[in-house]
C-alpha cells in the first residue's frame, strides 16, 4: 500500500507484482497518514488473516508460519511476536531498564521465551489478526499513527487494547521473531523524549483524564500539575543516570498530557 511515497517504492512493488502476481499486489492510498494506508490495505486484503510488520526489520524464513500458526486455534483472534534488536545491542546507562516499557521507543517487544495468552496489546512491528476482527471492531484510528506534520503513534496498541476490552483473546508467540534495526539517532535522549512526548499525547486521546479528576487549576487537571511537580523534583535530585533520565521522561510525558488536554479542551 503506497502512501504517497516519493522514492522508488512504486517501481519496485510493481516489478514484484508483475513477476509474482499471486503473491504481490501494488495499491495506492493518496490520503496521507499511516492509519489511512493500513485501513485501505485491510479493506483490499483477500486473506482471512492479516500480518503486520515494519519496513526496517529482518525476519526468519519461517516467520509468517510461526506468527499465524496459533490462529488455527479458534480461541485466538490475534497474535503478537517477539521483537529484538538486529545485531549486538548494549543499552546506554541512561535508559531506565527497570521500567516495563523502557525499550518501547526502539520498538522492542520481548515477553520471554514461553508462548502464552497475551494480556496486553502487541506492537505493530510484529502482529497478526483475523480480518473478521476489523469487521467487528472497526479500523485503526486515523487520529493516531504517524502522518505528515505529526509523529503521534499508538494506532496499533489502541486497536490491540480495543480487542482485549471486547473480551477477545490474543496469543504471544515468541518463536515468531523479527529483528529490528536500531538507527543511531534512536539511541539518543532527544529521540526518547520526543517518542514519549508523542506517546503521552496519544494515550490521552485514547484514555482521557482519570475518571476521578474533579479539581482544576488554570483549566488544567490538578492531578497533572501534582505529578509534574513530583517528577520534576525527582529529576533534579537524582544522580543515578537511569533514574534521573527516567524521571525526566515522566516530566516530558506529563507536560505532553497537559498540552494535549488543553488542545482537546480548546477544540471543545
Amino acid at each position: 500500500m503506497d502512501n504517497n511515497s516519493s522514492d522508488g517504492t512504486r517501481q519496485i512493488a510493481e516489478y514484484f507484482s508483475r513477476t509474482m502476481p499471486q503473491r504481490f499486489r501494488y495499491l495506492y492510498e493518496p490520503k496521507p497518514g499511516k492509519s489511512n494506508a493500513l485501513n485501505s490495505g485491510i479493506k483490499e486484503a483477500r486473506g482471512e488473516i492479516l500480518a503486520f510488520l515494519d519496513d526496517d526489520v529482518v525476519v526468519e524464513s519461517d516467520w509468517l508460519d510461526r506468527l499465524t500458526a496459533p490462529l488455527r486455534d479458534a480461541r485466538w483472534v490475534g497474535v503478537g511476536g517477539k521483537i529484538i534488536p538486529d545485531g549486538e545491542f548494549h543499552p546506554p546507562n541512561w535508559i531506565p531498564l527497570r521500567e516495563r516499557y523502557a525499550l518501547a521507543p526502539l520498538a522492542m517487544f520481548d515477553l520471554g521465551s514461553n508462548p502464552e495468552e497475551l494480556r496486553e496489546a502487541p506492537f505493530g512491528t510484529n502482529m497478526a489478526f483475523r480480518k473478521s476482527v476489523f469487521a467487528k471492531l472497526g479500523d485503526f484510528r486515523v487520529d493516531l499513527g504517524p502522518q505528515p506534520g505529526s509523529a503521534i503513534r499508538s494506532e496499533d496498541t489502541e486497536f490491540g487494547y480495543r480487542v482485549l476490552k471486547d473480551g477477545l483473546r490474543l496469543w504471544y508467540e515468541p518463536s515468531a521473531i523479527v529483528y529490528h534495526s536500531l538507527a543511531p539517532n534512536r539511541l539518543r535522549k532527544s529521540y526518547f523524549l520526543k517518542w514519549w512526548h508523542d506517546k503521552a499525547r496519544a494515550d490521552l486521546r485514547c484514555n482521557g483524564v482519570p475518571a476521578e479528576t474533579k479539581l482544576f487549576l488554570f483549566g488544567i487537571p490538578l492531578v497533572f500539575l501534582r505529578r509534574f511537580g513530583v517528577w520534576t523534583f525527582r529529576w533534579l535530585v537524582s544522580f543515578n543516570p537511569a533514574r534521573r533520565f527516567g524521571a525526566k521522561l515522566k516530566v516530558w510525558t506529563i507536560a505532553a498530557q497537559i498540552k494535549e488536554y488543553r488542545r482537546l479542551h480548546a477544540d471543545n
